[in-house]
C-alpha cells in the first residue's frame, strides 16, 4: 500500500480523533523543514508526550540530548510545537502538532517527523498518533512506562532489547494494523484482542486469556503488555 493510500485512508479517522467540524481540504504550501534539539537540564526522568495528528512518525533512540528532530511539513498551520519544562529532578517533554482541526488532506501532504530520544535518561513515554505511518524503535531506551494511542494506518513498536526493569505498556489501535516486536530473552505477557480484526502471534503461547513467550516465568523481568484494536490486525512477534 503506498505512501499517500495509508496518509488519505487514515484521514477519515485522524480529523475525528482531532475533533474536525466537516471535510474541508487542508491548504498544502512549499515544503518547510525544521531541526530541533532539547536539553534534559539535570532532569533525572522525563516525561514525554508526542501527539501527530496525521503523518509518518519515527522514534528512535541515540540522541545526545534529550531530544534531537527534525521535521518536514508543506501544511504552514501544522508546525510542531516543542516545549519543555523541569520541575525538580524531573522533566516534562511535549511535542505536538499545531492547527489541529484543519481537515481533509489532498495527495500533496507531507507531515513527518524524524525524532531520536536520549538512552540513558528514564523516561515515561506517550505518543498520541491520528492517523498515518509509524516506525517506533524503542528497544535501546530506558523505559518507565509506555501508553501508545495509534488511530488508523500502519504503526511497527519495537520493544525488543535488554530491558532491566519491569514495564507495563498499553497500545491502543484504530483501525489499520499494529505490529510489535517483542524480546526472547526478557519475560512478556501480552493481552491482545480486537472488536473487528484478528491477532496474529509469533513465538508465543497461549496462556488462559494472555499470551506468554518462553521467557516468561523465568526472567528477572517482565514486560506486561495489553494491546488492544477496532477494525484491522495486530501482529505479535517474538524476535
Amino acid at each position: 500500500m503506498g505512501r499517500f493510500v495509508v496518509l488519505f485512508v487514515a484521514a477519515i479517522a485522524a480529523a475525528m480523533f482531532l475533533g474536525a467540524c466537516g471535510p474541508q481540504r487542508v491548504e498544502v504550501g512549499e515544503l518547510r523543514t525544521q531541526t530541533r534539539s532539547v536539553d534534559a537540564e539535570d532532569a533525572e526522568s522525563v516525561r514525554a508526550n508526542l501527539r501527530i495528528a496525521l503523518g509518518e512518525l519515527n522514534v528512535s533512540g541515540g540522541a545526545d540530548e534529550l531530544m534531537e528532530a527534525d521535521f518536514a511539513y508543506n501544511v504552514s498551520a501544522w508546525e510542531p510545537r516543542v516545549n519543555y519544562e523541569l520541575g525538580g529532578d524531573t522533566g516534562e517533554l511535549n511535542v505536538e502538532q499545531q492547527g489541529l482541526g484543519e481537515g481533509i488532506p489532498n495527495r500533496d501532504v507531507r507531515n513527518e517527523w524524524d525524532l531520536r530520544l536520549n538512552d540513558d535518561i528514564p523516561m515515561d513515554l506517550a505518543v498520541q498518533m491520528g492517523g498515518g505511518v509509524g516506525n517506533l524503535d524503542l528497544d535501546s531506551l530506558i523505559l518507565t512506562g509506555l501508553n501508545l494511542d495509534m488511530g488508523a494506518g500502519a504503526t511497527m513498536v519495537d520493544l525488543t532489547g535488554d530491558w532491566e526493569r519491569d514495564l507495563s505498556a498499553v497500545v491502543r489501535g484504530g483501525a489499520g494494523e499494529v505490529t510489535l516486536l517483542l524480546p526472547s530473552q526478557t519475560g512478556v505477557r501480552v493481552n491482545a484482542g480486537t472488536r473487528l480484526g484478528r491477532v496474529n502471534a509469533e513465538g508465543l503461547r497461549k496462556e488462559g486469556e494472555a499470551f506468554v513467550n518462553g521467557a516468561y516465568g523465568d526472567s528477572d523481568t517482565t514486560l506486561e503488555v495489553d494491546v488492544s484494536g477496532g477494525v484491522g490486525q495486530i501482529n505479535l512477534r517474538v524476535v
